[in-house]
């Protein structure tokens, strides 16, 4: 898996794969990464000690895929694995097993010793490949960022 973390010329990239599934997903509404502010300025919002974004790249240096974490203040220790996505054409390739990896390793470099993430119903396929990758469900925390997410989860890194 080739990646990098994100430049500003893969901003509109990103964006654009993000609300393309989360619309094939019904997820297009109030309340999820779909109306984040900063969902066309990731290059703007990650590159600290405490949150990174990393595209994924096919062989001829195409974003295909993303994956980021931030710090997530209201649990000590914990960084908030966040928008996990692939574009269409490379899903079925284990990919995201891969994805996963690399966002945990990288939390494990900047110190983090949790892993917290919040998903939708509505997307089996993150919530199976959350579970596969030993993620437990937890109850719905207090400070949850997206008000729409009914899903979270916990991992020990």
């Amino acid at each position: 898996m080739n990646y990098r973390e994100i430049e500003k010329k893969d901003n509109k990239k990103i964006a654009a794969l993000i609300r393309t599934s989360l619309k094939s997903f019904g997820l297009d509404i109030p309340g999820t990464a779909y109306y984040d502010e900063g969902l066309d300025h990731f290059s703007e919002l990650y590159g600290t000690d405490d949150s990174k974004y990393f595209v994924i790249l096919d062989e001829f240096d195409n974003v295909i895929g993303g994956v980021g974490f931030s710090k997530f203040s209201p649990m000590k220790d914990t960084a908030e694995l966040q928008k996990l996505y692939l574009d269409d054409c490379a899903k079925g390739k284990g990919l995201g097993y891969e994805m996963m990896k690399l966002a945990e390793d990288k939390m494990r470099e900047a110190g983090y010793k949790f892993s917290y993430l919040e998903t939708h119903s509505n997307l089996q396929a993150a919530v199976h490949l959350y579970e596969k990758c030993g993620y437990t469900e937890i109850e719905r925390p207090e400070e949850v960022g997206h008000s729409t997410m009914d899903r979270f989860f916990m991992k020990k890194l």
